[in-house]
């Protein structure tokens, strides 16, 4: 640090004291010095009135360059906020417009879709309604559900339309819900590989030379799939639904990263590596499952566009 006499030299260009009438001393001074500086060269040092110590020039720009971070910081930030997507209804609450589906299976009731099975209306095969709309690649979807005790039912998503039957069938990922609280929030593969993460799992699903054959299917679960850490105990995530009353449901697709979400608690998570089986993009659809009566309910069902990541 500079001392006070160097302080003073660098900043002292006039007398501290200057009388309120000019004297011819004082003429001769402001003359003199108005002279020096018209005469100076640029390249040649400036009067010491104008000299600005190196360390205060230092502050400016690291002030000056701080004030332009903090503007561009800002100005990005603004800029990934224009680029969040809002979520849009893809149920009216009212009717079934946008949808297509099977009769006599899907309804509309107090302002949720309401799917079903009677003892009349019995089913051999899992039956869909599935969403006309446009379906992000990556995506985040929010519903909430209610299914009967004997319920089973899923989110299909990712998904094909199976051509060749005569009703309304999908084949890809599944957030897997049902009334017995046994399966719900899990990732299965419906019409191929089955159980990708049971309900607690974090699983990495690697990428094997004969995936198409489908051959490692056992106790309907893809053996290839490897755990790669729990996510929490099975019964605390049981235990945070709600048999018989409604359930916030959040599927989050991103990249080859699959994520479900049951009323906020992160439930399974897939990292599908399976170049051959995997989907990156599909149809959206909601299922009733063969089985016993049932009932199955949604509504207030969201979905926005998320930005891509570098698959992992």
């Amino acid at each position: 640090p500079a001392d006070e006499d160097d302080r003073n030299q660098c900043y002292t260009a006039v007398p501290s004291r200057i009388p309120k009438t000019p004297t011819v001393e004082t003429k001769y001074l402001r003359d003199k010095m108005r002279q020096d500086i018209t005469k100076r060269q640029p390249d040649r040092e400036p009067p010491p009135h104008l000299l600005i110590r190196s360390s205060g020039h230092a502050l400016i720009l690291a002030v000056g360059a701080l004030s332009l971070a903090l503007v561009h910081q800002a100005s990005f930030a603004d800029d990934r906020n224009a680029k969040v997507a809002t979520f849009v209804e893809i149920f009216d609450g009212k009717t079934l417009d946008g949808w297509e589906g099977d009769q006599p299976y899907w309804s509309v009731r107090e302002g949720a879709i309401l799917g079903q099975i009677t003892e009349e209306t019995r089913i051999d095969k899992n039956r869909f309604l599935i969403y006309q709309g446009d379906v992000p690649d990556d995506f985040e979807l929010l519903a909430e559900f209610r299914v009967s005790s004997a319920g089973n039912s899923g989110i299909n998503y990712r998904s094909e339309v199976v051509e060749d039957v005569d009703f309304h069938a999908m084949r890809g990922y599944q957030c897997d819900i049902d009334g017995r609280n046994r399966y719900t929030g899990s990732n299965y593969e419906e019409r191929r590989r089955t159980t990708l993460a049971a309900i607690g799992e974090s699983v990495v699903v690697p990428s094997i030379s004969n995936a198409a054959a489908l051959t490692h299917i056992q106790r309907n679960r893809w053996t290839a799939g490897q755990v790669e850490r729990t996510l929490a105990p099975t019964d605390e995530l049981r235990a945070n639904v709600k048999n018989g009353d409604w359930n916030e449901v959040r599927i989050v697709a991103r990249g080859n990263r699959l994520q479900h979400f049951i009323n906020g608690i992160l439930t399974s998570q897939v990292v599908d590596n399976d170049t051959v089986n995997r989907r990156m993009s599909g149809r959206l659809g909601i299922q009733v499952h063969v089985g016993p009566p049932m009932t199955i309910e949604y509504r207030h069902l969201r979905l926005r566009e998320l930005a891509g990541d570098a698959q992992e």
